[in-house]
């Protein structure tokens, strides 16, 4: 597997592919005969999760691990070189080992020798006094090797949170991992010399982000793309009491009774764009043209194919009669859009309501309309520009294609949107992180749970992290170079880095009102020795 998988050695291991050896658990193969034999057979309980092996199983199997890796014994010649070994301990042993690791070094394409690993853990204590002291730690490196520290720590700064005892869950999670040297005692609170990297994964649909009521938009918006491709629809329950097409009957009036005020408004279309354009955080515009405005009550109320086809039949109808002249932006691209242009003349295409054709011109409008509606906030606040915009809003694509696009462009949004408002990133901030979205999306697939990085200023955030407790703080002790460096970590951690083995707590978590008062962490620590087979 990848070595990002496993909590506690992603650390040095994140980028690449490592073996990973545990013990095999039977599933059962009792049948119902066996009665009270239950007792007798070899079950495998679904929350088990993966088993360890033995410690002295664990160091053979390292060992046999190192032997198939020296070129000095001759069953090894021209034997492949093999990815690193881990292995899953039970901490039997009085260190409390969770993990030994092998990894070939490699010079010319020839092992030279092997880097041993250790892992060992302790469960969760309040008690500082019980953690390994930065001077134990270096001691215990010092034994081995001579050294120099770097220190890290990782806190949260958005994600769930806890409102009154309950906790409110969110998939969405803003980081930041700190990196310093000189470290001086453990714990210590990152210094405002250290670098900090934001890791910001950000999952679309929270209720509580600016952006939720445009994720019901798009919703809708999919909601159509996917009845075209599958030929089934799941409508979504309307936001409107009001069916849909007594509310476009409704605002079709109001336009009749505005006739010669929006007969005005049809000569100036975009020349009057950039003028009564009303831009604000949230994406609303004040510049919405018919087709805008049509869609906005179509996809609060539409419950049907037929909803669809009724409501375009009648604005066909009374663009056709001449009864509403309605101005739209000069750079619409739907077939709505198209046959108000026609109207303008007087000669209006035929278009036969039948089929799948309503649901695509509906999807045309709604596309254009949330398409400008983020080209506003962009460009609005200089994050961006047209150009730099051109694969996010090509309608030379097919259908499905351009939805998929604007979700990949829905989903930077939200990203930005939440840096912002959550964070107070500052422009040049927003900007950088604006880029680095576009760029990454123009060549990858849409993923929510890719985490973007963005390298900031610690004086930014420092209010958000100098009181608060780290989720993972670590501190490392290295010594040598290329090759034959080694290292020995400590990692204190909110959470255990180890999913294999059970730790109890005795301790409660919180008090009364529900505040922490002191944190409790798992201590992890990472030994590394250079075994050279020269």
């Amino acid at each position: 597997m990848n070595g990002d998988k496993l909590t506690a050695v992603n650390l040095y291991f994140a980028n690449q592919t490592i073996f990973v050896c545990e013990k095999t658990v039977k599933t059962s193969n009792c049948s119902a005969d066996n009665g009270d034999a239950e007792d007798s057979c070899d079950v495998l309980q679904p929350e088990q999760g993966p088993q360890p092996l033995t410690v002295m199983k664990a160091r053979q199997l390292l060992s046999l691990y190192t032997l198939s890796q020296n070129p000095g014994v001759s069953a090894v010649d021209n034997k492949p070189i093999l990815h690193p070994l881990w292995v899953r301990c039970d901490m039997s042993d009085p260190a409390g080992t969770a993990w030994f690791g092998a990894e070939p070094v490699c010079v010319s394409n020839k092992v030279a020798g092997v880097k041993l690993y250790s892992i060992t853990c302790k469960g969760s204590t309040v008690e500082k006094k019980s953690l390994v002291t930065l001077e134990e730690l270096k001691q215990m490196h010092k034994n081995r090797h001579h050294s120099s520290s770097v220190s890290g720590a990782r806190f949260s700064l958005f994600g769930s949170t806890v409102v009154e005892n309950t906790t409110i869950e969110s998939q969405s999670s803003v980081t930041v991992d700190f990196k310093w040297s000189h470290v001086e005692s453990i714990l210590e609170i990152p210094p405002l010399s250290s670098t900090a990297t934001l890791n910001i994964k950000v999952v679309c649909g929270d209720m509580r982000s600016p952006m939720f009521e445009m994720y019901r938009e798009l919703e809708f918006l999919q909601t159509l793309a996917n009845g075209l491709k599958t030929g089934e629809t799941e409508w979504m329950e309307p936001l409107e009491s009001t069916s849909a097409v007594n509310l476009t009957k409704v605002y079709l009036e109001e336009l009749r009774n505005m006739a010669k005020t929006l007969q005005d408004q049809a000569a100036k279309t975009v020349e009057q764009e950039a003028d009564t354009s009303i831009f604000n955080s949230f994406l609303e515009r004040g510049d919405l043209d018919f087709a805008e405005q049509l869609w906005v009550r179509m996809r609060k109320s539409v419950t049907s194919y037929q909803d669809i086809g009724d409501c375009l039949k009648l604005v066909i109808e009374a663009l056709r009669y001449g009864d509403i002249k309605p101005w739209i932006h000069r750079d619409s691209s739907s077939s709505l859009s198209k046959l108000i242009l026609q109207s303008y003349h007087q000669q209006i295409d035929h278009v036969s309501l039948t089929g799948i054709t309503p649901v695509i011109m509906l999807l045309e409008v709604g596309l254009d309309k949330m398409r400008k509606d983020y080209i506003n906030y962009l460009i609005g606040e200089e994050l961006t520009t047209l150009n730099q915009m051109y694969y996010y809003l090509s309608t030379e694509v097919d259908v499905q294609e351009q939805v998929i696009r604007l979700r990949k462009l829905h989903h930077l949004l939200e990203i930005i949107v939440t840096c912002g408002t959550f964070l107070g990133l500052p422009y040049d901030r927003q900007f950088v992180l604006t880029q680095s979205c576009l760029n990454h999306y123009k060549t990858s697939t849409y993923d929510e749970e890719h985490e973007f990085k963005l390298q900031i200023k610690p004086a930014l955030i420092s209010h958000f992290y100098q009181k608060e407790h780290p989720i993972l703080w670590g501190v490392e002790i290295s010594s040598g170079q290329g090759l034959r460096e080694v290292r020995t970590s400590l990692q204190l951690s909110d959470k255990p880095l180890v999913d294999h083995v059970i730790f109890e707590t005795d301790f409660p978590n919180e008090t009364v009102n529900g505040d922490i008062e002191e944190p409790a962490f798992f201590s992890t620590t990472m030994c590394c020795s250079f075994n050279s087979f020269a």
